[in-house]
């Protein structure tokens, strides 16, 4: 009798055993249920999808400041996400940049260490130039303001071929195309300190990716560091007396094929209380035969751009 009541409580204490773990398996279960459950994605709720507006373009007549001059304008202001454009085929036609690329080889000079406003003067080789500014040693400010080329080519041989394909791809400078390192295209010189790809050589921009550079560059959602902009913009800086609300950055650009004017350029942005506004003038050759970056600068200057 013992050890059948012995037996018989061993069998009862192995049920209630079974019984247990199974409830804590199956809670176990349940919760692990409830967890992946809760863990899921909840059912997305229905949204309306905001796509981001696409910039509108509008074609104006501004050509009675060109005064029969073959030229373009276009003025791209990100806040209303708007150009508005001057002679269309044209501005969407890629010219030679010719000096207005001093803005891209000072932006990287500067932003890689290669150009030390505070240690940037380059000694003059002593050969005597048709610009008597570029006749000395001179400093990174002046040899921007005076457009000093062979400053410039030294800066670009320094920036080497591989950044300088590197960053031109970044900037998505028009066609990128520095296969003319030289410049040997250039028919109007072949004085290797005056001549470059992005002299009437390989190089091509249009004047709407002119403006579409200079936002990348100066916009709200530019990559560069606010030092590097701040010293392009110092020497970047056109004075304009007559209005204290607005300032005026750009740089001029002028090239010559055979030694008439092809190309004449004032690219930059206006900074305004309403932010910044992207501008771009470009002139062609032209009958009217005074085609020039003065003009073209006079131009932006005069539309308050």
């Amino acid at each position: 009798m013992k050890k059948n009541k012995s037996f018989y409580l061993l069998i009862i204490g192995i049920l209630v055993g079974i019984f247990a773990f199974s409830g804590c398996t199956n809670h176990n279960n349940s919760d692990a249920k409830n967890i992946q459950q809760d863990t899921k994605d909840p059912t997305p709720e229905k949204f309306s999808v905001v796509e981001s507006q696409e910039p509108t373009l509008t074609e104006v007549d501004w050509s009675n400041y060109f005064e029969g001059l073959t030229g373009t304008a276009i003025v791209y202001d990100p806040t209303e996400k708007n150009y508005m454009i001057y002679n269309k085929e044209l501005a969407l036609t890629q010219r030679s940049p010719c000096s207005t690329f001093k803005i891209i080889s000072s932006l990287i000079g500067l932003e890689n260490g290669i150009i030390d406003p505070d240690n940037s003067v380059r000694p003059w080789s002593g050969e005597i130039f048709w610009n008597e500014d570029w006749n000395r040693d001179i400093n990174f400010s002046d040899a921007f303001r005076t457009s000093c080329v062979w400053y410039f080519r030294q800066v670009t041989d320094d920036i080497g071929k591989v950044k300088m394909q590197n960053e031109l791809n970044k900037l998505k400078y028009g066609n990128c195309d520095i296969s003319d390192w030289e410049g040997k295209l250039n028919t109007n010189n072949n004085n290797r300190a005056l001549t470059g790809f992005w002299i009437e050589s390989s190089l091509k921009i249009s004047p709407k990716e002119q403006v579409e550079v200079m936002e990348r560059i100066f916009g709200t959602d530019s990559t560069y560091s606010e030092r590097t902009q701040n010293i392009l913009k110092q020497v970047m800086l056109i004075s304009e007396e007559n209005n204290t609300e607005i300032s005026i950055y750009g740089k001029t650009g002028m090239g010559k094929a055979e030694g008439i004017v092809v190309d004449a350029w004032f690219t930059g942005f206006a900074e305004t209380l309403e932010g910044n506004k992207y501008f771009c003038v470009y002139l062609g050759q032209s009958d009217a035969g005074n085609t020039s970056s003065t003009a073209a600068k006079e131009i932006a200057i005069q539309m308050r751009l």
